[in-house]
């Protein structure tokens, strides 16, 4: 019997672990002064085990949505 992978099912959305440029650009774009002003994740997440993340690290959730074509988050952890 092979085992359920989340990441392939089509409810799950894409998650990537942004660099630390990338984190620099949000932080600036949208104003953010620290990570503890994003909602959380956690890193036990299934969706997200894959990437390894760690304390600091911040995850960008691509979703698609039937009014605006696809919606992203971040999320801290």
């Amino acid at each position: 019997m092979k085992k359920f992978d989340p990441l392939k099912h089509e409810l799950v959305p894409k998650h990537t672990l942004l660099s630390d440029k990338e984190k620099e650009e949000l932080f600036t774009r949208y104003k953010i002064n620290s990570i503890v002003d994003l909602p959380r994740i956690s890193k036990t997440d299934a969706a997200i085990k894959h990437l390894n993340a760690k304390q600091g690290d911040i995850i960008k959730i691509v979703r698609r949505s039937r009014s605006a074509g696809e919606a992203v988050y971040y999320r801290g952890i």
